[in-house]
C-alpha cells in the first residue's frame, strides 16, 4: 500500500466514523416524529425539551460529515451535493424548518403557533431520516451521473460532473434507497424511545408506552434492515482491477464481507448488541441504558457499511448512466498533501469526541422532570 493509498483508506474510516455518528443521533429526528401522538401537552413539552437539548449535535455532525468529505473527497462532494441537487435540497430544508421550529416554538406571540412548530419537527423526523436515507443507499445501488475531467479545461461549461434532469427525483422514487431510508426512520424512532426512557423522569403510563413504542419500531425495523441487507448482498456493483478498468460485479457485497471477514464479525456484534437493546428494553420495566447499546451497535453497523462500499477497491458510488464514472476512494480524493495536512487536524477528533461526552453526561447527569421544567426559563 503506497502512502497516498494509506491515507485514502485512512479518511475514508473517518467519514465511516462519523456518518455512523450522525445515524446514531438521529434519535433526535425520531424523538421528533413522535411528538404529535396522541400524548399529553405535559408529555409532549417533556420530550421537545429533552430533544432540544440534543438537536444541534444532530446538525453540527451533520454539516462535519458534510465538510469531511468535501476536503477528503472533493468529486464525489461535487458530484453527489451539485448533481442530486432536489434530495440535498429538501435534506436542507427539513433541517432548516427544524433550527426555526426550536427557536420559535414556545415564543410568546410567534405568527405561526406551536402546532405549526410541532408539525414542521415532525417534517424534518420524516423526511430528514428517510431522504438521508436515500443519499446513502445511492453508494450502494448508483446514481444517474456522468464524470468527464476533461470538462474542465471546457471554458463555456466546466462543469466535471453531470446529472440526469431529474435531479436526484430519480433516487427518491428507487424502492431499493427506499427501503434503507425507511429503516433508518425506525430506527431512528426506535432509538428515540429507548433515549426517552434514559433521559426522562416518565410517569409510569407515558414509560410504559415509551417501551411498546421500543418494541413496535424495533421489530418493524428489524424486518426492513433484513430486507435490506438481503438486498444489498445480492446486488451487484463495480470493482475497479489492477488496470484501472471497472467490472461488474455480481454478489460484491457478499465478497466485500467474506474478504476482509473481521468486518463480518463487526457487523453481526452491532447487529445483536441493537437488538438486545430492543428486546430488553421492551420487557424489563427497570431497564433504562439500551440506549447506549443500541447506540454502540448502530455505529458499528453503519460503520462496516460504508468500509465495505468503499474498501477493496469498490466503486462507493457507481455510475448507472456509465459504469466507467464510478467514483473509488482512488479516484475521488484530494492530493497526497491535502490528506496528509488534514490529517494531523484529525488528531484533535478525540478531544471534541470527549468534550461531547462531558457535556452529554452534565445534561444528563438526571432526569428531566415535569417540575423541571416548570423551574426553566426557557423553554423550547
Amino acid at each position: 500500500m503506497t502512502e497516498l493509498e494509506m491515507f485514502q483508506a485512512y479518511w475514508w474510516l473517518i467519514i465511516a466514523v462519523l456518518g455512523a455518528a450522525l445515524v446514531f443521533l438521529l434519535f433526535v429526528q425520531g424523538g421528533q416524529s413522535m411528538i404529535c401522538s396522541n400524548i399529553s401537552d405535559k408529555n409532549r413539552q417533556l420530550i421537545v425539551n429533552s430533544l432540544g437539548r440534543k438537536w444541534e449535535l444532530t446538525f453540527t455532525t451533520l454539516v462535519v460529515f458534510g465538510g469531511a468529505f468535501f476536503a477528503s473527497f472533493p468529486l464525489f462532494y461535487s458530484t453527489s451535493f451539485g448533481g442530486a441537487y432536489w434530495l440535498w435540497m429538501l435534506i436542507l430544508l427539513s433541517f432548516v424548518v427544524q433550527a426555526v421550529s426550536y427557536e420559535f416554538r414556545r415564543k410568546s406571540g410567534n405568527l405561526y403557533g406551536t402546532r405549526t412548530y410541532d408539525l414542521f419537527l415532525m417534517f424534518n423526523g420524516l423526511f430528514g431520516c428517510v431522504l438521508l436515507g436515500v443519499a446513502v443507499g445511492m453508494m450502494f445501488f448508483g446514481a444517474e451521473f456522468t464524470v468527464v475531467k476533461t470538462n474542465i479545461l471546457d471554458p463555456g461549461a466546466p462543469v466535471i460532473s453531470q446529472w440526469v434532469p431529474t435531479r436526484g427525483l430519480e433516487a427518491i422514487v428507487c424502492w431499493k434507497n427506499l427501503l434503507l431510508g425507511f429503516a433508518v426512520f425506525f430506527l431512528a424512532r426506535t432509538q428515540a424511545a429507548l433515549y426517552f426512557i434514559n433521559n426522562v423522569d416518565a410517569d409510569k403510563e407515558f414509560a410504559a408506552a415509551l417501551r411498546r413504542k421500543v418494541l413496535v419500531n424495533g421489530l418493524i425495523f428489524a424486518a426492513m434492515f433484513v430486507a435490506f441487507v438481503v438486498v444489498l448482498l445480492l446486488a451487484d456493483g463495480v470493482r475497479q482491477n489492477a488496470d484501472g478498468n471497472f467490472v461488474v460485479t455480481d454478489n460484491i457485497y457478499l465478497h466485500n464481507l467474506l474478504d476482509m471477514w473481521p468486518l463480518t464479525v463487526i457487523l453481526l456484534t452491532g447487529v445483536v448488541m441493537v437488538l438486545y437493546a430492543i428486546l430488553r428494553s421492551a420487557l424489563c420495566s427497570g431497564f433504562s441504558k439500551g440506549i447506549w447499546l443500541s447506540g454502540l451497535g448502530t455505529i458499528l453497523v453503519v460503520v462496516v457499511l460504508f468500509l465495505i462500499a468503499g474498501y477493496n477497491n469498490t466503486a462507493y458510488y457507481r455510475s448507472l448512466a456509465d459504469v466507467g464514472s464510478s467514483l473509488t476512494i482512488a479516484n475521488s480524493s484530494s492530493s497526497l498533501f491535502t490528506l496528509k495536512v488534514m490529517s494531523y487536524v484529525s488528531i484533535l477528533v478525540p478531544f471534541v469526541l470527549a468534550y461531547i461526552w462531558y457535556v452529554w453526561r452534565k445534561m444528563n447527569s438526571t432526569p428531566l422532570t415535569t417540575e423541571e421544567l416548570d423551574k426553566e426559563s426557557h423553554q423550547y
